[in-house]
């Protein structure tokens, strides 16, 4: 199955458990071993391979152990400049993200000769 956006998170959270536990199987692993290795209770291996939630950090250590850990590179991919961007802004990155401005800001400046009781 693949994993797509369509999916429940408890179906794709099942997709992880049955992938885990047959990359395991093809090292010919038992959970113990895993566990062992991972520093984790062969209990919350076992939930995991039966697609219950986990924690990162054990979903971490078992790919470390499985051999896994190139997939995580593209769980998330790692922020690259678009080239419009690096165009306009001559090379240099962004260093923050600001929101949307509105118009209203302009509006609610003070204009000159304003005085107290004027709000009216």
């Amino acid at each position: 199955m693949q994993i797509t956006s369509l999916l429940t998170d408890e179906a794709v959270l099942a997709e992880l458990g049955q992938r885990l536990a047959a990359r395991r199987v093809d090292l010919q692993l038992t959970q113990s071993q895993v566990a062992e290795q991972a520093g984790i209770a062969k209990r919350t291996l076992e939930r995991m391979e039966a697609g219950h939630s986990s924690q990162v950090s054990n979903l971490i250590r078992v790919l470390r152990v499985l051999d896994a850990m190139a997939g995580l590179d593209n769980l998330v991919p790692a922020p690259g400049p678009r080239p419009m961007e690096l165009l306009e802004r001559k090379g240099r990155r962004r260093q923050r993200a600001s929101g949307k401005r509105s118009s209203k800001a302009a509006d609610s400046t003070p204009k000159e000769g304003w005085q107290w009781g004027d709000d009216a």
